[in-house]
C-alpha cells in the first residue's frame, strides 16, 4: 500500500458509519405516525445529509491529487445523493405527497455512479489494498445497477446493495483503524 494517507482518514470513517446509522434511524422515525419521532427522524436525515457531504469534502481533499476530475466527479455525486436523501422530508408539507422511496433510490444510483471512478483512483494509486479498492468497483457497480433497475420498477435494488453495503462498512473499519 502506498504511504498516502486518506485527508482526515478517522473522521471519514466515523462519518461513514455516522451516516449509515443516522439515515437508517431517521428513515425508521421519519415513517413513523408519531409526530415527535417525524421530527426526530426528519433531524438525522438532515444530519445524514450533512455527513453525506462532508465525506465528499474530505475524499476529494485526497482524491484530487491523483484525478481532479474524478475528485470533482465524487463530491459532485455526494451532494446530489445528500440532497436526494433529504427530498423526503417534503413530505412534511401537508399538500405533497411523494414517493419515500424515489429520493433513495436516486441518491442510491448516484453514489454508485460516482463512487466507482473514485475506487478505481485508490486502486489505481495504492492508497488503500488492492482487494478493498476491486471490492468497492465491483459492490457500487452492483449497487448502481440495483438502483437502476430499481427506477424502472425491478425490484431488485435490495439484493445488489449489500456488496457495496458492506464495502462501506469495512472501508469505514479500516479509515477508522489505519490498517
Amino acid at each position: 500500500m502506498n504511504t498516502t494517507r486518506i485527508y482526515k482518514d478517522r473522521i471519514v470513517g466515523l462519518l461513514f458509519l455516522g451516516a449509515f446509522l443516522c439515515y437508517g434511524i431517521g428513515r425508521n422515525l421519519f415513517e413513523s405516525q408519531n409526530n415527535s419521532e417525524q421530527l426526530t427522524g426528519s433531524f438525522l436525515i438532515i444530519i445524514n445529509s450533512i455527513f453525506v457531504i462532508y465525506i465528499g469534502i474530505f475524499l476529494r481533499k485526497t482524491i484530487k491529487s491523483y484525478h481532479f476530475l474524478v475528485a470533482n466527479i465524487y463530491l459532485f455525486t455526494r451532494i446530489i445523493e445528500a440532497i436526494a436523501l433529504s427530498s423526503i422530508l417534503v413530505n412534511l408539507i401537508p399538500t405533497v405527497n411523494i414517493s419515500y422511496d424515489l429520493g433513495y433510490h436516486i441518491a442510491m444510483f448516484s453514489l454508485g455512479v460516482g463512487s466507482i471512478p473514485m475506487c478505481y483512483v485508490l486502486y489505481k494509486n495504492n492508497i488503500v489494498v488492492n482487494w478493498l479498492a476491486i471490492w468497492g468497483i465491483i459492490g457500487y457497480s452492483l449497487l448502481s445497477l440495483g438502483f437502476l433497475m430499481e427506477l424502472f420498477g425491478n425490484e431488485w435494488s435490495m439484493y445488489l446493495l449489500i456488496i457495496g453495503g458492506l464495502w462501506e462498512i469495512i472501508f469505514a473499519v479500516r479509515l477508522i483503524a489505519r490498517v
